[in-house]
């Protein structure tokens, strides 16, 4: 189970036209804690801003699953709803899910949404689909084992 938080970083960015402006931009980290959340936001963003930049906020993000796309360069927030019956009633009853789908545009987001859901044993439906502005993910990269660790002892 991930755990995401949403952290904004604000530094001077040099615009297209020169000019240096302060901007505030967010990110998503997938961390254990808020502490390991803004360390990791920090590791990321240290190569990529020259000068001083700062986290001005970590807050937890409630996202069961990511979408992503390799070709999509926005990130969109869909809220789905999946439907099950109340076996005693007989009533319909939905449990919200947020998800997060990487994609160039709307339609591509939706189709991308239901791609990823093809698997999905039970009934859903999207409630709200909209684009975020996360300018990029930081998942839990795995640790490669490297050949010294896999091979045996030598006796």
């Amino acid at each position: 189970m991930n755990n995401w938080y949403e952290c904004r970083v604000k530094f001077e960015k040099v615009l297209e036209n020169g000019t240096q402006k302060k901007v505030t931009e967010v990110y998503l980290v997938d961390a254990m804690s808020f502490t390991e959340a803004e360390n990791r936001i920090i590791e990321e963003m240290t190569p990529y801003i020259s000068g001083e930049f700062e986290v001005t906020a970590v807050k937890k993000d409630r996202i069961s699953e990511l979408f992503i796309d390799p070709e999509g360069d926005k990130w969109y927030r869909a809220k789905v709803m999946f439907i099950t019956l109340d076996e005693k009633s007989g009533a319909e009853k939905k449990a919200a899910s947020i998800m997060l789908i990487q994609a160039k545009d709307f339609n591509t987001a939706v189709s991308n949404l239901e791609d990823g859901m093809k698997g999905t044993m039970s009934d859903w439906e999207i409630n709200t689909l909209s684009e975020t502005n996360i300018m990029d993910v930081y998942g839990v990269v795995a640790r490669e084992t490297s050949e010294a660790e896999a091979k045996p002892a030598e006796e």
